[in-house]
């Protein structure tokens, strides 16, 4: 497979992001992959690779490009608690800054971009996301949903709010299907929060999963931090690649 570091022109910039095109003449279904809070980094471009391998051309567009190129942290603050919670902290306004307005405009230039590229093939894409990430992409697929037609989110936080705009408020925009894995005792979604999400995609009529992975703390998926959770990484895999079966066979 090709992996290659590519720029993208972006509403406010140009967003860094790691393009994975498997090996072949192609085309391959696209993939939309939004990082986490910690930015393009090594297990980023491992595991868009580890979903190219299936069978699919992927994105990993940086999310908080705003903020300059990757990286956005070092590998030390990834490892140490204390220094990951700074990092999270320095990020924050970032991450604030990505309003439902932001992520629709950024979306659409990280799909008109994608759509262009050799071996991509025509037609939605898939988007996973993971932290921040995950609730972004739930926002990008509510606002380009002919263009993005299944969701798959690990460990995301404020998909409930009590704002108008909430992201669980428009899941009946979704064409395809959504799979929502939650970190067991998350602050940024809490049963509550769960109960409502549930509520809101079972009286949308979308095709649905949510489930919490017990014993695994917010950010389980990343094994460059000292959130991850072998267990729950192995079995967000699993769920992962079945959901990208269904989408690759439609």
């Amino acid at each position: 497979m090709q992996t290659t570091t590519v720029q993208i022109p972006a509403p406010d910039g140009t967003a860094d992001a790691y393009l994975v095109v498997p090996d072949g003449a192609g085309p391959f279904p696209g993939v939309l992959f939004f990082m986490d809070a910690f930015g393009l980094r090594p297990r980023i471009a491992e595991m868009a690779e580890r979903i190219a391998e299936r069978g699919f051309a992927v994105l990993a567009p940086n999310i908080l490009y705003r903020g300059g190129p990757s990286p956005l942290v070092s590998a030390e603050e990834l490892a140490d608690n204390e220094k990951r919670g700074a990092a999270f902290g320095r990020l924050m306004p970032l991450i604030q800054g990505l309003t439902r307005d932001v992520v629709a405009a950024d979306s659409e230039a990280y799909l008109d971009f994608f759509a262009a590229q050799a071996g991509v093939a025509e037609g939605p894409v898939l988007i996973v996301g993971y932290c921040m990430g995950g609730r972004s992409a739930l926002v990008a697929a509510e606002a380009h949903p002919d263009r993005i037609t299944t969701v798959a989110s690990f460990h995301a936080g404020r998909v409930v709010t009590d704002q108008p705009d909430s992201p669980h408020l428009g899941v009946g925009a979704i064409t395809g299907e959504v799979y929502f894995a939650h970190a067991d005792n998350d602050q940024s979604m809490t049963p509550d929060q769960i109960k409502v999400l549930d509520s809101a995609l079972e009286e949308s009529g979308v095709t649905w999963t949510s489930e919490v992975y017990a014993g695994a703390p917010h950010g389980f998926t990343m094994s460059d931090t000292a959130m991850y959770n072998r267990e729950a990484e192995q079995r967000h895999w699993v769920n992962l690649f079945a959901l990208l079966d269904r989408f690759g066979s439609r």
